[in-house]
């Protein structure tokens, strides 16, 4: 593969796994760490959020929000219960280099204890990654919220050997710390920045 086709396919993983936001708000970002093991991503990320639980909650499980955390995301919607009764979610995420544009879908389903646990499990038949699990865990931390949010994927598409897991740990703590601000937002019932 040529140094024009690796970056190009590095670039392509900046887009789509994340972009700049705003991050204009009050919510306090404690921590943010991001580990690659044997092509596993795994992000761990603790912030307090300037908001009520519940609806802080209510944000975490509507996927038809997720569009507005970050550009990536050009669809995102909740889908029908499965046959056991679980919440489905499906989410798109394009990003494009100059001419050249790719898509990444994740579709699975959530394990929800309400107003505390959320746990989103995409089914790797339906999605572009291999395993991919988040995690967000909320409780009250005087007038505001304690989100625990935890992120595992193994992407199914092809990531540059060297350069990839560099760009893919950056965008994943950039965004994440940057999505932190429009998801406190929302929660708050205003319009995040664009």
């Amino acid at each position: 593969m040529t140094s024009a086709k690796k970056v190009l396919l590095t670039g392509l993983c900046v887009a789509m796994l994340g972009s700049p936001f705003d991050t204009a708000g009050s919510a306090e970002v404690r921590s943010v760490e991001v580990l690659v093991e044997d092509g596993r991503y795994h992000l761990t990320s603790e912030s307090v959020i300037d908001a009520d639980q519940d609806d802080l909650y209510a944000v975490l499980t509507d996927y038809e929000l997720f569009k507005k955390f970050s550009s990536a995301i050009v669809a995102s919607n909740n889908v029908e219960p499965d046959a056991t009764g679980r919440p489905q979610f499906y989410t798109r995420m394009q990003g494009c280099v100059l001419i050249y544009c790719h898509t990444f879908e994740r579709q699975g389903y959530l394990l929800l204890k309400p107003k505390y646990d959320i746990i989103a499990l995409s089914d790797p038949e339906k999605s572009d990654f291999k395993f991919s699990r988040e995690r967000w865990r909320l409780s009250s931390e005087g007038d505001s919220t304690l989100m625990i949010y935890e992120f595992e994927m193994e992407p199914r598409f092809w990531v540059p050997p060297f350069v990839g897991p560099y760009v893919i740990k950056y965008v994943l703590k950039s965004g994440s710390t940057r999505a932190v601000h429009r998801i406190e937002a929302l929660a708050r019932g205003e319009e995040p920045d664009p």
